[in-house]
């Protein structure tokens, strides 16, 4: 039976896993889901089997082939994010059969969470922003907000002779380009 790979990403309210399959709709596959567990079999491929993070809301939760995937999408019981798509077994518990990963990957939430528990200033400067917007006059406020607003977040004003007269314009750091998302 050969193994196939799965990679999963997510939101605030949902979980997708994406595995690579060929031709799904040929193999007959299926998809369990349990409040604590996925489970995907089909024709010649070895079963995936998934002990999620944190407990799913089945009913809402779905699946869908494509050429050459099947994408289930799980729908969070908990609006949070996930540390990782799997828990960490337990020394008495059985291995599962899931693919294992072919390189380590990192986890980036969990690095970022640490770094900024490293960072002491980081809650200095963001406590000195709210103190300038809150100690600020009503023009400074709308100075502020509007600058942000329009330039993406790279630009940050309290000058609203400036900011009230025209558009403004997005100015990323140095080295850096701006792109805009839709």
């Amino acid at each position: 039976m050969a193994k196939v790979k799965y990679d999963w990403y997510q939101t605030e309210t949902a979980v997708t896993v994406t595995v690579l399959l060929k031709n799904a709709a040929e193999k007959n596959y299926s998809v369990q889901l349990e409040q604590n567990s996925l489970r995907l079999q089909a024709d010649d491929i070895e079963p995936i089997v998934l002990s999620l993070w944190n407990p799913i809301n089945t009913e809402q939760s779905s699946h869908k082939a494509t050429p050459s995937k099947v994408e289930i999408k799980l729908a969070k019981m908990i609006g949070h994010r996930w540390d990782a798509l799997e828990r960490q077994q337990q020394a008495h518990e059985q291995p599962s059969t899931a693919v294992a990963p072919a390189k380590q990957k990192h986890d980036w939430d969990k690095i970022s969470k640490e770094i900024e528990k490293d960072d002491p200033e980081k809650d200095d400067v963001s406590q000195l922003f709210k103190k300038i917007f809150a100690d600020a006059n009503e023009d400074t406020k709308k100075a502020m907000m509007k600058s942000y607003y329009e330039s993406g977040g790279t630009v940050l004003s309290t000058n609203w002779a400036e900011v009230g007269a025209k558009q403004v314009e997005v100015q990323p750091p140095d080295g850096c380009e701006y792109k805009k998302w839709n």
